[in-house]
């Protein structure tokens, strides 16, 4: 619970749906006045009944802020947490996943599920819900910051977007990631019959699904490869390369038509 008007909606909407409701604020420590917006949070659920747990985390200014705000954030809060992301944040995934050249995986962007409730709800909707019930919320000025390119994308590629198509084009993408976690769901199944470690398999298959089938066996080794990453370890298993490096020191050869992670010695 930030303060703010989607995840002070969601902790009204929790409690009209009947839910034992504890509300978890996090102070990122990166504003002066970041107090503020805890008290705020403090005060509104304190009116609306529910416990509430303040964490502290600090975060020093620096290159990937937003990311790192955001790992800290979960790092320190109790695991399955809901949270008040809503259909223009997802919009607005869409957008950034693809900006980031992250493939079917990032423009399926926020999977629905029990700990994303209001991914159906507009940003406008949680904002007139609590207006509407007289609570007060916090403004956070970092989300007009341009130099977080999510603000950007939220400030000045939505309206421009809106503004080429004459409609509004947050639930166009909404649906999009819809649509598309729908087909990776299909690819996901259809490439788990492949064994990733078999070179001649995975040379023979579509390369859709082989793709699929490299970036779950990485992924399942605690490495989320990028598409770069899985055109090499794809070029290992036709033969056009004997290896390829992966972060952190490992690599992927291939010996005797099978691929394998090798990891630097200790």
């Amino acid at each position: 619970m930030s303060g703010g008007a989607d995840s002070t909606a969601l902790v009204v909407l929790a409690i009209a749906a009947g839910c034992i409701v504890s509300a978890h604020h996090v102070d990122h420590g990166v504003r002066a006045d970041s107090g503020a917006d805890a008290e705020t949070a403090r005060a509104t659920a304190a009116a609306l009944g529910v416990d509430f747990t303040l964490h502290h985390v600090e975060v020093a200014r620096g290159p990937n802020l937003e990311a790192r705000l955001r790992r800290a954030r979960y790092d320190a809060l109790p695991e399955g947490i809901l949270t008040g992301h809503t259909a223009d944040d997802q919009a607005e995934t869409v957008l950034l996943n693809l900006l980031r050249g992250a493939g079917l995986d990032g423009l399926t962007a926020m999977s629905p599920g029990p700990t994303k409730p209001l991914l159906t709800l507009r940003r406008h909707e949680t904002l007139t819900l609590c207006r509407t019930l007289g609570l007060t919320v916090a403004t956070d000025p970092t989300n007009t910051d341009s130099t977080f390119r999510r603000n950007r994308i939220r400030h000045e590629a939505l309206p421009l977007l809106a503004d080429i198509a004459q409609r509004d084009p947050v639930n166009v993408l909404a649906r999009t990631a819809d649509v598309l976690r729908h087909d990776l769901d299909l690819l996901d199944g259809l490439a788990g019959a492949l064994d990733p470690t078999d070179a001649r398999e995975l040379a023979a298959a579509h390369p859709a699904l082989a793709s699929r089938a490299v970036r779950r066996w990485l992924a399942a080794d605690g490495y989320s490869p990028d598409s770069a990453t899985v055109e090499r370890v794809l070029a290992v298993a036709t033969g056009s390369r004997l290896a390829c490096e992966l972060t952190g020191g490992r690599r992927v050869e291939r010996s005797g038509q099978r691929l394998r992670v090798v990891r630097p010695a200790r």
